[in-house]
């Protein structure tokens, strides 16, 4: 779906690159544009400069920041091993090991000008999506980028993975979930039934789904 989503000149956003899983394919598709990889840990940010450097990924930027609804500065929570990954949250590291790290965040809209028209979003910052969102406003509403995301209940208390959908929904998009290498419509997703948090790893179980694809709606005549 990025594949087919991403063009030649475009500039597209990868929002806890982590090890740069998605860096390779980002910087060929949207070869004679640019890929702005946001990643706070500063050792993960470090790899992925000598990866992008050893590969000749000249159209990629590392930014060794977090992304959310404000800038400034605030505590990542970065749990023993990283499972789950480092969020702003400290849900997501809840009963876990963690220690803290201050690092720089950013919001989108601060980030990029209004005329840089940004295409795709790609989003795993365990908890932090919905503050992440409100950050980003502006350019959801001015270029409506597609947003693929991972997004769980789990990582989110007090919110739910609903807030994320309503708020979206509110912008003019409309969203999918992936379950089973497939795609149906977010309607018919229920957090009781494809999160179900039965079992000490319920989110391995297969058919735990957690990650999202949401688009500008059509407009209707």
């Amino acid at each position: 779906m990025i594949q087919r989503h991403v063009r030649f000149g475009d500039i597209v956003c990868d929002i806890g690159t982590n090890k740069g899983s998605f860096i390779l394919w980002l910087s060929r598709w949207c070869a004679g544009g640019r890929v702005v990889a946001f990643e706070p840990q500063p050792e993960f940010a470090r790899r992925l400069v000598e990866m992008c450097r050893a590969m000749g990924l000249d159209n990629v930027r590392v930014e060794a920041k977090a992304v959310y609804s404000h800038s400034g500065d605030q505590e990542l929570f970065v749990p023993a091993g990283h499972a789950p990954g480092a969020s702003l949250t400290q849900k997501a590291a809840e009963a876990l090991n963690f220690t803290t790290l201050t690092v720089p965040v950013v919001a989108l809209d601060d980030y990029f000008d209004a005329n840089d028209k940004v295409t795709l979003l790609k989003i795993d910052v365990e908890g932090a999506e919905l503050g992440l969102l409100k950050g980003a406003e502006r350019m959801l509403r001015q270029h409506a980028p597609l947003l693929v995301f991972e997004c769980e209940n789990r990582h989110l208390a007090p919110a739910v993975v609903g807030d994320v959908f309503s708020y979206l929904e509110s912008l003019g998009y409309e969203g999918s979930f992936v379950r089973r290498n497939r795609l149906f419509p977010i309607s018919q997703f229920d957090a009781a039934v494809h999160q179900c948090p039965d079992g000490e790893w319920f989110w391995k179980s297969k058919d735990y789904c957690n990650n999202f694809v949401f688009r500008k709606a059509p407009a209707r005549s």
